[in-house]
């Protein structure tokens, strides 16, 4: 039995990194999954490794910009479970600039993306999780909704709009019995991060490594994050263990956050 049994979720951006750990982890539980991608072929592959485990999950596609994207997951969740219950937006871009080199269109599509994709999958969704019994949201946001990198203005900003949604979402639904959270990655092992690595090493697989291995130093426990971790964080958020918790910006980010960068130096050991 999992602690999910029973339950349908919506997982945006469920066919790649923290999106696909996340809906693997849920459907470890027990939900029914419909798996949101930007293409059919990317979504069924998750779909594909959940019920070769046993699962049950359906793929959705298309941009997460696009009302009718939204309109079309929610639907097929109702038509095709009955119901839906939870709601996990995980969908996002990554671009580099600061404000004077990122393009107004630049702006624009990672805004419509990342913050627009969770209004409307919300917008849509969230009439149906108010009558769930166990209605719950969790927006997958970013450490740099708090804390940023440079030349990263668009997605830092769009990060820390989102922990703002979460928040009033939280406190307008809780009427009606439904959690609202948000959680805040450091750096985890996705395409999109190896995307990253590639751009600022030198190309080679060889050298995305040494990059990850480098980010990774930056984090308390010395290493990146797989997604099946974020996943079991968003799998206890949703579940009945975290009934009291609410509007809370949940850091998994292996204490990105916790250190400061000015290292003490280290004593020489004695000879």
């Amino acid at each position: 039995m999992g602690e999910h049994d029973g339950r349908v979720a919506l997982v945006t951006g469920g066919s790649q990194g923290i999106g696909e750990g996340i809906a693997l982890a849920l459907a470890r539980q027990g939900s029914a999954v419909v798996v949101h991608g930007l293409t059919q072929d990317f979504a069924d592959q998750t779909v594909g490794a959940i019920v070769a485990a046993g699962g049950r999950a359906i793929g959705v596609a298309g941009a997460i910009s696009d009302p009718e994207t939204s309109r079309a997951a929610v639907a097929a969740a109702v038509r095709e479970y009955g119901r839906l219950d939870t709601l996990v937006t995980s969908a996002g871009i990554q671009r580099y600039g600061d404000v004077v080199s990122t393009p107004e269109s630049v702006w624009d599509e990672v805004f419509d993306v990342n913050v627009k994709g969770v209004y409307l999958s919300a917008h849509f969704a969230l009439p149906h999780l108010r009558v769930s019994p166990a209605g719950s949201v969790v927006i997958v946001s970013s450490a740099q909704a708090t804390a940023t990198q440079n030349q990263v203005a668009a997605y830092s900003s769009s990060k820390g709009a989102l922990n703002a949604l979460a928040r009033a979402m939280a406190v307008d639904e809780a009427e009606f019995g439904i959690r609202v959270n948000s959680v805040s990655p450091g750096s985890v092992d996705t395409p999109m991060l190896r995307a990253s690595a590639k751009l600022f090493g030198d190309g080679s697989d060889a050298g995305i490594e040494r990059v990850l291995a480098n980010w990774g130093t930056s984090h308390a426990l010395g290493r990146i994050a797989q997604p099946a971790e974020i996943g079991e964080v968003v799998s206890f958020l949703t579940s009945t263990r975290a009934s009291f918790v609410t509007g809370s910006e949940v850091r998994v980010d292996g204490g990105l956050l916790a250190r400061i960068a000015a290292a003490l130096p280290m004593p020489e050991e004695p000879k």
